[in-house]
């Protein structure tokens, strides 16, 4: 069936097939909430009675599951773009996860390890900013962490202690 098929002038049938193809298609690339998908089929103008059958069959058959794929984003976003749960609850809440899944993903996460990925963020950028003024460095340093979720006090202390970190470093040279 094309992609640009017309749902309007399909018979049921067809329909829950195109829907279903739909769907594959995006699971197959990578895991999907199941408000996303709900929003892509809709987009793609499936009728919501069979958007929400379609859905079903894939939820019972565990193919969908919003903890799992909560508890996966997390981890992987954390992990891959050292984001902070502030923001990782922002993006949950983009794709459509329901709000206590979300809290009970974002549970999961190690403050402590939210913390060292703060000080590796500012380390690998530190790198590239040799010869600026160290007003320049905070302003910058801080600006990263807080586009990656970090509060502002964590953001401040966390490049403070690797300025000073570099400082030391210099100093015995």
């Amino acid at each position: 069936m094309k992609a640009k098929a017309n749902p309007d002038e399909m018979t049921d049938v067809e329909v829950a097939s195109f829907a279903r193809e739909i769907v594959v298609r995006k699971l197959t690339v990578r895991a999907h909430s199941r408000a996303d998908l709900a929003q892509t089929l809709a987009q793609k103008h499936v009728p919501a009675e069979v958007a929400e059958a379609v859905l079903a069959k894939f939820e019972a058959a565990g193919l969908i599951n919003d903890d799992e794929f909560a508890r996966s984003w997390v981890q992987s976003r954390q992990r891959s773009k050292g984001l902070a749960r502030n923001l990782l609850a922002l993006e949950l809440r983009r794709k459509g996860v329901d709000e206590e899944v979300a809290l009970k993903a974002l549970s999961e996460l190690d403050p402590e390890a939210e913390r060292e990925s703060a000080h590796r963020l500012v380390q690998r950028k530190l790198r590239t900013m040799q010869g600026l003024d160290q007003h320049v460095q905070i302003r910058r340093l801080v600006g990263l962490l807080a586009r990656k979720g970090y509060a502002p006090q964590v953001a401040f202390d966390v490049v403070r202690q690797e300025l000073d970190v570099e400082a030391q470093a210099l100093g015995s040279m």
